[in-house]
Parts: C-alpha cells; sequence; structure tokens
C-alpha cells in the first residue's frame, strides 16, 4: 500500500501498486474522465498535448508540472479487479516524501471513489492524513527537503 522510492533510468522516482477490486474499465474512467478525476487528482488533468504515451485502457503516461515530472498510470487485469501501477518520475530527489505522501492520499481517495464513498481531490494544503504519511515516508527513509505549503 505504501508506495516505493526508485531510481529509473537515473532519476528519483516514487512508485505505487494499488489492488483494486475493480474492473479494469471502471478504474480507466476513474483516471481518464475529468469528471472522475475530481474526485482524487490533484490539479487539472493533464492536456492532450501533456499525454506522452497511452494505450487504453491499461496505460496513460503525461508530462507533469513545472519541474519536468512524469507520471504513469499502468493497469494490470487480475481475477478479481485490477492493479493499478503509478509511477511518478520526479524532477528532484528531495521531492520523494513530499509527492509520496500526496499520491498516498489521492490514491486513498480514489480507492473510496470507485467503492462509490464520497471523496473529492485534496487541495495543495498539508492536512493531518497528509502529515502523518509524510512522518511515515519520512521514516521509511525516502528524501526528503522539497518545499511543503504552509497551512493556511
Amino acid at each position: 500500500m505504501h508506495g516505493t522510492y526508485e531510481t529509473i533510468d537515473g532519476r528519483p522516482a516514487v512508485r505505487f501498486e494499488r489492488r483494486l477490486a475493480h474492473p479494469v474499465d471502471a478504474v480507466w474512467r476513474a483516471v481518464t474522465e475529468p469528471a472522475e478525476l475530481a474526485h482524487w487528482y490533484p490539479g487539472e488533468p493533464p492536456a492532450p498535448g501533456d499525454i506522452t504515451e497511452e494505450d487504453p485502457p491499461r496505460l496513460r503516461a503525461w508530462r507533469w508540472g513545472e519541474e519536468g515530472d512524469q507520471l504513469r498510470l499502468e493497469l494490470a487485469e487480475t481475477g478479481d479487479g485490477c492493479v493499478l501501477t503509478l509511477t511518478h518520475t520526479l524532477a528532484t530527489r528531495e521531492q520523494a516524501a513530499r509527492d509520496a505522501a500526496g499520491w498516498h492520499v489521492c490514491l486513498d481517495r480514489l480507492e473510496a471513489a470507485l467503492s462509490g464513498g464520497h471523496a473529492q481531490a485534496p487541495g495543495e494544503q498539508p492536512t493531518d492524513e497528509w502529515r502523518a504519511h509524510f512522518e511515515e515516508y519520512e521514516r521509511r527513509g525516502l528524501p526528503t527537503g522539497a518545499p511543503i505549503p504552509e497551512s493556511a
């Protein structure tokens, strides 16, 4: 359930694998359709020009943010649902714990939305939920040091 810190092509990355009790098609809609993204995805959905790779309903990769980060979502069917793999290739290693905590919150909200619960994409301010995940990723040794927005 927790993300891992990796190096991909010489760049730092965090990777998550989540087993979801939902079919690939339902998860694909949740991770690609703007109305569904609003329940869990932080920020604006990727614009068509940002998408670098796509093979519906299994793969979407895109550039994200101003620092050259890259996101990749992959779906693999299992007997009772699917496995979602999210890989965030980071601009700097110092982002790892901060961004892993953020994606952890987002993926929890995706799971809630898929299960019919009320979910809303997280804002840009740290929450208690985010702070708890950040502390856990820091404890697990993921690099830290990236700026963290101040609470309002």
